[in-house]
Protein backbone atom coordinates (compact mmCIF):
# COMPACT_ATOMS: atom_id res chain seq x y z
CA UNK A 1 0.00 0.00 0.00
CA UNK A 2 1.33 3.48 -0.85
CA UNK A 3 1.83 6.47 1.41
CA UNK A 4 -0.87 8.44 -0.41
CA UNK A 5 -3.52 5.72 -0.27
CA UNK A 6 -3.17 5.64 3.53
CA UNK A 7 -3.90 9.37 3.86
CA UNK A 8 -7.43 10.45 4.68
CA UNK A 9 -8.99 13.06 2.40
CA UNK A 10 -8.49 15.65 5.17
CA UNK A 11 -4.79 14.75 5.43
CA UNK A 12 -4.43 15.01 1.64
CA UNK A 13 -5.99 18.49 1.69
CA UNK A 14 -3.59 19.44 4.50
CA UNK A 15 -0.55 18.21 2.48
CA UNK A 16 -1.72 20.42 -0.41
CA UNK A 17 -2.64 23.48 1.64
CA UNK A 18 -3.39 26.37 -0.72
CA UNK A 19 -4.41 24.02 -3.58
CA UNK A 20 -8.07 23.45 -4.45
CA UNK A 21 -8.16 19.68 -3.82
CA UNK A 22 -11.65 18.25 -4.26
CA UNK A 23 -13.41 14.93 -4.85
CA UNK A 24 -12.81 15.12 -8.61
CA UNK A 25 -9.06 15.80 -8.53
CA UNK A 26 -7.96 14.09 -5.29
CA UNK A 27 -6.73 11.02 -7.20
CA UNK A 28 -4.42 13.27 -9.25
CA UNK A 29 -2.83 14.66 -6.07
CA UNK A 30 -2.63 11.23 -4.41
CA UNK A 31 -0.80 10.08 -7.53
CA UNK A 32 1.74 12.87 -7.23
CA UNK A 33 2.59 11.74 -3.70
CA UNK A 34 3.16 8.24 -5.16
CA UNK A 35 5.26 9.76 -7.98
CA UNK A 36 2.67 8.95 -10.64
CA UNK A 37 0.81 11.39 -12.86
CA UNK A 38 -2.73 9.99 -12.90
CA UNK A 39 -4.99 11.56 -15.49
CA UNK A 40 -8.64 10.77 -15.98
CA UNK A 41 -9.46 8.16 -18.59
CA UNK A 42 -12.95 7.04 -19.55
CA UNK A 43 -13.40 3.33 -18.85
CA UNK A 44 -16.18 3.21 -21.48
CA UNK A 45 -14.67 4.95 -24.53
CA UNK A 46 -10.97 5.10 -23.54
CA UNK A 47 -10.69 8.91 -23.89
CA UNK A 48 -8.06 10.61 -21.71
CA UNK A 49 -8.69 14.10 -20.38
CA UNK A 50 -6.94 16.62 -18.18
CA UNK A 51 -7.94 18.60 -16.02
CA UNK A 52 -9.94 16.03 -14.06
CA UNK A 53 -13.67 16.14 -14.67
CA UNK A 54 -16.36 13.89 -13.15
CA UNK A 55 -17.69 12.92 -16.60
CA UNK A 56 -16.03 12.06 -19.89
CA UNK A 57 -16.10 15.10 -22.19
CA UNK A 58 -16.33 12.78 -25.21
CA UNK A 59 -19.11 10.27 -24.37
CA UNK A 60 -20.52 11.77 -21.14
CA UNK A 61 -19.91 8.60 -19.16
CA UNK A 62 -19.41 8.96 -15.42
CA UNK A 63 -17.11 5.92 -15.54
CA UNK A 64 -13.82 7.85 -15.42
CA UNK A 65 -10.75 6.41 -13.71
CA UNK A 66 -7.53 8.14 -12.60
CA UNK A 67 -4.94 6.23 -14.65
CA UNK A 68 -1.13 6.59 -14.60
CA UNK A 69 0.43 7.95 -17.79
CA UNK A 70 3.65 6.64 -19.34
CA UNK A 71 5.31 10.04 -18.93
CA UNK A 72 6.59 10.12 -22.51
CA UNK A 73 5.73 12.77 -25.06
CA UNK A 74 7.02 15.70 -27.08
CA UNK A 75 7.26 19.39 -26.30
CA UNK A 76 4.22 21.10 -27.80
CA UNK A 77 4.80 24.58 -26.34
CA UNK A 78 7.73 26.21 -24.54
CA UNK A 79 7.87 29.54 -22.76
CA UNK A 80 10.63 31.06 -20.66
CA UNK A 81 9.61 33.16 -17.68
CA UNK A 82 11.82 36.07 -16.66
CA UNK A 83 9.61 36.82 -13.67
CA UNK A 84 6.66 35.36 -11.87
CA UNK A 85 5.25 34.45 -8.50
CA UNK A 86 7.63 32.94 -5.96
CA UNK A 87 7.87 29.16 -6.36
CA UNK A 88 10.01 26.67 -4.49
CA UNK A 89 13.02 25.77 -6.65
CA UNK A 90 12.46 28.55 -9.20
CA UNK A 91 15.15 31.26 -9.46
CA UNK A 92 14.17 33.84 -12.07
CA UNK A 93 17.41 35.76 -11.46
CA UNK A 94 19.47 32.78 -12.67
CA UNK A 95 17.88 33.04 -16.10
CA UNK A 96 14.49 32.45 -17.67
CA UNK A 97 12.58 29.57 -16.08
CA UNK A 98 11.30 27.06 -18.69
CA UNK A 99 7.64 26.06 -18.71
CA UNK A 100 6.58 23.45 -21.25
CA UNK A 101 3.37 21.89 -22.38
CA UNK A 102 3.99 18.29 -23.42
CA UNK A 103 1.75 16.35 -25.75
CA UNK A 104 1.65 12.92 -24.16
CA UNK A 105 2.02 9.75 -26.21
CA UNK A 106 -1.22 8.28 -24.80
CA UNK A 107 -3.43 10.37 -27.07
CA UNK A 108 -3.19 13.15 -29.63
CA UNK A 109 -4.15 16.40 -27.92
CA UNK A 110 -3.58 15.11 -24.37
CA UNK A 111 -1.24 17.67 -22.84
CA UNK A 112 0.39 18.28 -19.49
CA UNK A 113 2.24 21.42 -18.39
CA UNK A 114 5.33 21.49 -16.16
CA UNK A 115 9.03 22.34 -16.48
CA UNK A 116 12.15 20.77 -17.99
CA UNK A 117 15.15 20.00 -15.79
CA UNK A 118 18.72 19.05 -16.68
CA UNK A 119 18.85 20.96 -19.97
CA UNK A 120 19.82 24.42 -21.15
CA UNK A 121 17.03 26.65 -22.37
CA UNK A 122 18.55 26.51 -25.88
CA UNK A 123 17.87 22.75 -25.96
CA UNK A 124 14.21 23.12 -24.98
CA UNK A 125 12.41 23.41 -28.31
CA UNK A 126 9.10 22.32 -29.77
CA UNK A 127 9.10 18.74 -31.03
CA UNK A 128 11.81 17.40 -28.71
CA UNK A 129 10.91 14.11 -27.01
CA UNK A 130 10.76 14.15 -23.21
CA UNK A 131 10.20 11.78 -20.31
CA UNK A 132 8.71 12.31 -16.89
CA UNK A 133 11.01 12.79 -13.91
CA UNK A 134 10.47 14.03 -10.38
CA UNK A 135 11.80 16.93 -8.35
CA UNK A 136 10.82 18.21 -4.91
CA UNK A 137 8.80 21.39 -4.44
CA UNK A 138 7.32 22.54 -1.16
CA UNK A 139 8.33 19.21 0.39
CA UNK A 140 6.26 17.21 -2.11
CA UNK A 141 7.09 15.28 -5.29
CA UNK A 142 6.61 17.49 -8.37
CA UNK A 143 6.42 16.16 -11.94
CA UNK A 144 8.93 17.60 -14.41
CA UNK A 145 10.41 16.46 -17.71
CA UNK A 146 13.87 15.62 -19.05
CA UNK A 147 14.89 15.68 -22.69
CA UNK A 148 15.31 12.24 -24.29
CA UNK A 149 16.36 13.25 -27.81
CA UNK A 150 16.57 15.96 -30.43
CA UNK A 151 13.73 17.42 -32.50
Amino acid sequence: MSEASELSDAELVERYRGVAVDHTNKHFYRGLLDREVRLHRCADCGWWHHRPKPICPRCWSRNVVATPISGRGTIHLAIFLHQGPPADGVDYAAGPHPVVTVELEEQEGLRFTSTVVGASNDEIVIGVPVALTWIERNGRPFPAFTLTGAA
